[in-house]
């Protein structure tokens, strides 16, 4: 199944309180309970003005279905071709 970056700019993400990075992550386990299974969050990463995601669907359209359901930007979303880390180097 193709995995996905999703970036979302969010003014100020990375000052949010707690509660409300909760409030996001409920809306988003909310829409992802309707889609059903075929649509995966793994986590994402908080930073000054964006939030970067990574999903596991079966197309892009899904994971812009589920940002707009969840009235969350999807700036742009790109699909994972290759993974690399320090272990690729050897």
């Amino acid at each position: 199944m193709p995995k996905f970056v999703i970036e979302r700019d969010i003014p100020g993400a990375g000052a949010l309180p707690a509660e409300a990075l909760q409030g996001i992550s409920q809306a988003s386990c909310k829409v992802l309970g309707e889609l059903g299974p075929q649509v995966q969050w793994l986590h994402s990463y908080v930073t000054g003005d964006r939030i970067y995601c990574v999903y596991i669907a079966p197309n892009e359209e899904l994971v812009r279905e589920h940002a707009r359901r969840g009235g969350f930007p999807a700036n742009r979303v790109a699909q994972v071709t290759s993974i690399i880390d320090p272990t690729t180097a050897e």
